[in-house]
């Protein structure tokens, strides 16, 4: 028979008892859709991640002053004051896998434009400051080498520095502000960045060269902490380790002496939420999965019954010519069927429903092909695997015995 006129007969076969196919498909249904739901969650939370991380630059890494043991005491990160720009400079001369540096320093301070003012931190940065963080400016211009190497008195703001200090119809490029009751020319203004992935706001912030920072406001002639960017993602961990023996060179620490700056990577803050979001999909596509295993326990049970009562017709069937394999080609037919039926159903209610919790809880989720092509393939396995007894049964029964049986 062939496997066109096979299906052809499962499907009438199967509409004989609409109802009985449509509960023995649920469980099917209810599987897949759940599979698919669960893993698009899983996948938009990992691509969530994803984005906000490299919303934080291109393929970053900091360099932070480290700690210091005195009389056995440590005193904390940020605590040595052996970092500099010069260190930055020999870092992007010597490392070939760095194409940006941006030595930076931080401080807070009140801000003031006419009779509006706001607290918020000051970042101390060169130019390169905005192509490693991808941030284009709104309106005005970022500021030059030049600008560094005299201190000058400027700086660029932030959004929501510009919304507390300036009226929606007014420009600031080009106002004075006052910051620790100095005067500071505002040259440009940042585009929106939105929240970081912990949760700061990103456009509370004002930018000026940091020799400024280190000689008008924070009085420090060291830096706190470098913003680097490496060729790739491929290139953070060489980079890194070249890095660690320039610094430990520049800085003369013995072999015996720990570091006394600290250099971290966002990448390794997304592998870790990466891979937890991982174990998170694959622990919650497993337990959604039982209810595939139960749609097959279901097509089996239903199956076997079938069996029973059409064991007369596959006596008429095997006495006019059928063999064991039709009869078993059949039964397994029958049982893929229900599954793939099931599985198509349960694919559109996963889509569905995927978008439907990502609109009613705001929740990032994404369906992939990947995953849907499992779900489709683990349905049709399902089908095969709890179809094969029963229609190897029906194949072997007694062609005399089942035309006797009534």
């Amino acid at each position: 028979m062939e496997i066109g006129e096979v299906i052809r007969v499962s499907l009438r076969a199967l509409a004989r008892n609409k109802m009985r196919t449509i509960l023995t498909m649920l469980g099917i249904i209810i599987g897949v859709g759940a599979v698919i739901c669960t893993v698009a969650i899983g996948q938009g939370a990992a691509k969530q991640v994803q984005e906000q991380i490299q919303s934080l630059g291109d393929n970053i890494i900091f360099i932070s002053a480290g700690s210091i043991k005195t009389s056995g005491v440590h005193l904390g990160s940020e605590a040595t004051k052996s970092l500099t720009a010069a260190d930055g400079q020999a870092i992007l001369q010597e490392v070939p896998f760095v194409k940006w540096v941006s030595p930076s320093v931080g401080y807070s301070a009140q801000i003031v434009y006419g009779g509006n003012n706001w607290y918020t931190r000051v970042n101390g940065v060169n130019p390169d400051y905005v192509k490693i963080r991808h941030w284009p400016l709104a309106g005005g211009s970022m500021f030059s080498k030049m600008d560094d190497d005299d201190a000058a008195d400027i700086c660029i703001l932030g959004q929501t520095v510009v919304k507390n200090l300036f009226s929606p119809s007014e420009d600031p490029v080009g106002k004075t502000v006052r910051i620790s009751n100095l005067p500071f020319r505002v040259i440009g203004v940042l585009a929106t960045k939105g929240s970081s992935p912990f949760g700061g706001d990103e456009d509370d912030v004002i930018l000026m060269p940091y020799t400024t920072v280190q000689k008008k406001l924070s009085g420090i002639s060291w830096i706190q902490f470098m913003m680097l960017s490496a060729d790739s993602q491929d290139d953070i961990q060489p980079a890194e380790d070249q890095i660690s023996a320039i610094l430990r060179q520049r800085h003369h620490l013995r072999p015996t002496e720990d570091d006394d700056f600290i250099i971290r990577s966002p990448t390794d803050f997304m592998q870790a939420q990466t891979h937890a979001s991982n174990v998170m999909t694959v622990l919650l596509a497993s337990i959604a999965s039982v209810s595939l295993l139960v749609g097959g326990i279901g097509i089996m049970n239903i199956m076997l019954v079938s069996v029973t009562e059409r064991t007369r017709e596959i006596g008429v069937r095997m006495a006019i010519g059928a063999t064991e394999s039709d009869v078993q080609r059949q039964f397994l037919s029958e049982a893929m069927v229900l599954s793939l039926l099931g599985g198509l159903v349960g694919i559109v209610l996963g889509i569905f429903g995927s978008i439907a919790v990502s609109d009613l809880f705001q929740w990032a989720t994404l369906v992939s092909p990947a995953s849907i092509i499992i779900a489709a393939a683990f349905s049709a396995g399902v089908g095969i695997f709890f179809g094969y007894y029963p229609a190897k049964r029906a194949a072997q029964l007694d062609p005399i015995e089942a035309l006797r049986y009534e």
